[in-house]
């Protein structure tokens, strides 16, 4: 701890601390009041590692996640509708079968060498939930809450709201990846019952299946967890079922298909050496991956977190891995090529078409796609519902109390309805076409920034673990592995901004190719510059500083509230607090001169 900590004040006492934002946590010397923020920013600070949100050494939240639940969390965020659709989108940006396959070998790599980045930071934060927005806040913890504010904002109102509302009815192109998304689910229900599927019907759906979805959540984690697991087994059947099928075409046991396997000869006619196709051919696949780290952000339901995730993650990224590949392989096995590459969202349904000749048979599958949906609805509802309950601890959002709490379920109520809101409000308002594609892809650029920043912050922790001659970790990522990593995700960062072969508004949109990766890096500015805002212009203004207190609440819950300081309490603040806000010696006011 710093040695100006200790230091008393005869700075007049606190008269009126207010609740407002989120802070920087320092400790300041008398003398530290004469100089500007700027000063004030660059002022000593405790360790870094002590920084941030209490840890919850016990889970107000249970131990319901098992190895069975690791599993099926990642294996069913992962594999929603993107395996059903995708592989036409992939297709028709590689041009041939031999690269799309390898694109797909390509997304596999690059995620184990993203979830081995996930593993390391484990080992070092067993007891943090949340993924990336608590390994962001440790990973930079200078400015105070700076990276985690950004990534709070884009994730409230981007990751959120765009992935649900992917695969909008038939008015979608060159369908998502993404994997949680209730109008997929919509539109493959009025297709199994033979109706059409038009926008107002599929939407109803789809907040429909979103709000039973969020009351389940909600009302019992454990049961959550067991839908999950049971759909996700389903869907693991599905594709194994699609396997074999691919497997008997090939061997020539179903007459119905002419030619098999037609695709694999000359498997690499027609490559593409367009750049920006190629390019978005990697997001897609990337995203098509996107699950493999879901089981970390509930990492503190778990009693032991680091060994059996070491375990089972690994497990459920191979498991998607070879059902994502032996799918592909069915797919190009019975439906021609030139189809696949027109099918957009409709991949799978050419594929039952090809074989069964009944329509019985085919409303069966279609079904299992949408249940397949279902399923990543709830993996990802589960998954994202921590993820903000974490931004409320942090103290990103209004009233963390709220957001922390568990009552009166054992359930994160809050962060669950917000996401419900967003995500309905989504599926709702954006109209067919351009604008709801741009949406859609609007999430991609933030996601792959801080795919980036979490690389690269595995590298500063390791370094001051180093200078701390802190101990070794229960896992370290190969430096290979991780280099890898960087390389990937610094080129996610700069193939998108290559023209398509059609000119720059060659796109899946009708204006400028590049606009979503315009726009995702506007929103990440204007969040930054709501921090410079909330942190740095107000309090100066104000003429106070801002801190932070632990609030604990009844059911074990843990979170930072923010206090506004002024200036002439600040010095004996700081000699009476520590990191976290907490009184660290006797202070001569009365409790009464505390107030929000």
């Amino acid at each position: 701890m710093n040695t100006h900590q200790g230091r008393r004040s005869s700075a007049t006492h606190p008269s009126h601390i207010m609740t407002d934002t989120p802070s920087k946590q320092s400790v300041y010397s008398e003398e530290t009041i004469e100089q500007s923020f700027d000063d004030d920013e660059a002022s000593i600070t405790p360790s870094e590692e002590d920084t941030g949100v209490p840890t919850e050494t016990v889970s107000p939240l249970g131990y319901h996640v098992d190895w069975t639940s690791v599993i099926f969390l990642n294996v069913s965020r992962t594999i929603g509708i993107g395996v059903f659709t995708t592989p036409g989108t992939i297709l028709k940006g590689v041009g041939s079968v031999g690269l799309s396959l390898i694109y797909w070998v390509i997304g596999f790599l690059f995620s184990a060498a993203s979830l081995a980045i996930y593993l390391e930071y484990l080992s070092y934060y067993p007891k943090r939930s949340g993924a990336d927005i608590a390994y962001l806040e440790k990973a930079y913890p200078r400015p105070r809450l700076f990276v985690p504010a950004l990534y709070a904002f884009t994730f409230v109102f981007l990751s959120i709201s765009s992935s649900s509302a992917i695969g909008q009815s038939n008015y979608i192109l060159l369908s998502s990846s993404e994997s949680n998304n209730p109008p997929v689910f919509a539109e493959y229900i009025f297709a199994a019952l033979g109706q059409e599927a038009s926008t107002w019907n599929v939407r109803g759906l789809a907040v429909g299946m979103s709000t039973f979805v969020t009351l389940v959540c909600m009302a019992n984690t454990k049961w959550s967890l067991r839908l999950s697991n049971w759909i996700g087994m389903i869907k693991v059947a599905t594709l194994v079922f699609i396997a074999v099928l691919g497997l008997i075409v090939l061997a020539g046991g179903i007459d119905r298909v002419e030619n098999p396997g037609a695709n694999f000869r000359n498997a690499f006619s027609g490559t593409s050496t367009n750049l920006n196709g190629l390019a978005n051919a990697l997001l897609k696949i990337r995203f098509a991956y996107v699950g493999y780290e879901n089981a970390f952000s509930v990492a503190n339901e778990v009693k032991n977190p680091v060994p059996t995730l070491k375990k089972f993650a690994p497990l459920s990224l191979g498991i998607v891995f070879i059902l994502y590949f032996m799918a592909n392989v069915a797919y190009f096995a019975t439906v021609p090529k030139e189809l696949i590459k027109e099918s957009h969202e409709l991949t799978a349904s050419l594929f039952f078409e090809a074989i069964f000749p009944n329509r019985e048979a085919v409303v069966a599958l279609q079904v299992l796609v949408a249940l397949s949906s279902l399923g990543s609805v709830f993996a990802s509802t589960i998954s994202a519902s921590r993820v903000v309950r974490e931004c409320g601890r942090q103290g990103l959002l209004p009233y963390p109390r709220l957001w922390a709490s568990t009552r009166p379920f054992g359930t994160p109520l809050a962060p669950y309805a917000l996401r419900w809101f967003i995500s309905c409000v989504i599926i709702i308002l954006p109209p067919p076409g351009d604008a709801f594609n741009f949406i859609v892809d609007l999430q991609y650029y933030p996601t792959a920034v801080w795919a980036l920043l979490l690389t690269v912050g595995l590298y500063r922790i390791r370094e001051r673990r180093h200078k701390a001659h802190a101990p070794s970790s229960a896992f370290r990522v190969w430096d290979s592995v991780a280099a890898f990593a960087l390389a990937i995700n610094i080129g996610i960062m700069i193939l998108p901004w290559v023209p398509p072969e059609g000119g720059i508004y060659g796109g899946d949109v009708s204006f400028f190719y590049a606009t979503y990766c315009i726009v995702g890096v506007v929103i990440i500015l204007l969040a930054a510059f709501l921090y410079w805002i909330w942190f740095s212009y107000l309090p100066k203004r104000g003429q106070y500083r801002i801190r932070q207190v632990v609030d604990k609440l009844s059911d074990g819950a843990q979170a930072l509230r923010t206090v506004r300081v002024p200036l002439h309490a600040l010095a004996e603040w700081d000699a009476t607090h520590d990191v976290h806000g907490q009184l660290i010696s006797p202070n001569p006011s009365s409790p009464e001169d505390y107030h929000d």
